[in-house]
């Protein structure tokens, strides 16, 4: 493959963002399909790409499908881009159901086509460089793993599919699946996951490891606009290592207020030469033009999802989940 042609479907912040990202590497921005024509058009018109207007149109011109559309849209939208010959980038979480990702996993190796699932948290430096050390023996056994992921809920001035527990899933599905899937890169596959919640806006989970680490995880949408805050503590037989987003600010104060210009959906702030939505479709690109493994495999989106799903189904029952090893996917 020589020349890639990249076509995004979803042209809210996240597709905003890919198409930043896509424009950083050697591909080319096709076009955009998306529910409100005004950002199609404009989002065109900075790429020097199409406003395609439908989905259907867009999948005959382009090679690569970049899914940044609402959750509960991603199982219909992957099957139809894999049965075209498509490769895909999905945003996370991969689908809403475990059965619906297991479709999706088939109907991809079915067709031949890569399947990237977007758990950017594997790119960020810090949270990179902490699991190079756990993994080089740095710190010994992981035992302990603390992961903390603080914003607002995500705001649309109408139909806010974020609230819909139906589609989104809720804090534990859209938000916390970010650190449940980095647990499980740092510490292994999850056996039990047991999980508390306040509504839709704040989870707290207990993850056991087959290898018997235990990870706290929490996550939040309760905090007023623009606020994000990340940490994390690594602690293991023979040392222990931490981030914390915020650690040069003593105190910080942050207030609800009517209006805000924080954007619809929360995202960390980006210091870096590269952002690692960024860095994370360049590893996609390699891998196309390269014919390697994607970076994050569909099974580790699946993983990451049956955590999540697991922890659901614990705070609404009160009691401890188990989980079963899934059927052996494509990687």
């Amino acid at each position: 493959m020589t020349t890639i042609k990249i076509g995004i479907v979803g042209t809210g912040s996240m597709g905003q963002t890919h198409a930043a990202g896509w424009a950083a590497t050697p591909a080319t921005i096709g076009g955009f399909v998306g529910k409100t024509a005004a950002h199609v058009q404009s989002l065109a018109a900075q790429y020097g790409a199409r406003a395609y207007p439908d989905f259907e149109t867009m999948l005959a011109d382009v090679d690569v499908v970049d899914i940044c559309t609402p959750t509960h849209l991603h199982h219909a939208q992957v099957l139809q881009a894999a049965a075209a010959g498509k490769h895909i980038v999905c945003e996370k979480p991969l689908a809403r159901t475990v059965t619906q990702a297991q479709e999706m996993i088939a109907a991809c190796r079915a067709a031949g086509v890569k399947l990237l699932v977007a758990h950017v948290v594997r790119f960020f430096p810090e949270y990179v460089r902490a699991r190079e050390i756990v993994t080089t023996g740095g710190i010994g056994q992981p035992a302990v793993i603390r992961l903390s992921r603080g914003t607002f809920r995500p705001q649309k001035i109408t139909d806010n599919w974020f609230t819909d527990t139906e589609k989104s899933g809720g804090v534990m599905l859209d938000l916390m699946i970010h650190d449940f899937d980095y647990a499980r890169w740092v510490a292994g596959d999850v056996v039990r996951v047991f999980a508390k919640n306040a509504a839709i806006e704040h989870g707290l989970v207990i993850l056991t490891h087959r290898d018997g680490a235990i990870s706290h995880v929490e996550g939040s949408w309760a905090f007023p606009p623009p606020h994000f805050h990340t940490r994390f503590e690594i602690a293991g037989s023979d040392g222990w290592l931490a981030f914390d987003s915020e650690k040069n600010a003593a105190v910080k104060m942050a207030l609800h207020r009517q209006k805000t210009d924080a954007p619809d959906v929360p995202a960390p702030g980006i210091l870096l030469d590269e952002s690692p939505y960024t860095t994370q479709l360049k590893a996609f690109y390699r891998a196309l033009v390269n014919d390697e493994p994607v970076p994050v495999s569909a099974a580790d989106g699946l993983a990451a999802l049956q955590i999540s799903l697991a922890a659901i189904e614990s705070a609404r029952s009160g009691q401890p989940v188990e989980i079963s090893p899934l059927p052996e996917v494509m990687s």
